[in-house]
């Protein structure tokens, strides 16, 4: 998603450099809606994570 979001970083240089305003204007709100996505994916991971504990032993299982 990151290389999509640069892409369009890039995308949005050439179209101002060109003076395409229309196609900034789109390809911005494509970036924003990358960024978005980006940080659901970022949030999603941080949730993902569950601590198990220790495990415990009984003292008949080492016999």
């Amino acid at each position: 998603m990151e290389e999509i979001r640069d892409n369009l970083v890039a995308r949005i240089a050439e179209a101002e450099r060109e003076g395409w305003l229309g196609k900034v204007e789109g390809l911005k709100v494509s970036l924003a809606g990358a960024e978005d996505k980006l940080a659901q994916v970022g949030r999603r991971s941080q949730k993902a994570t569950i601590s198990l504990g220790m495990p415990q032993t009984r003292s008949g299982d080492l016999e």
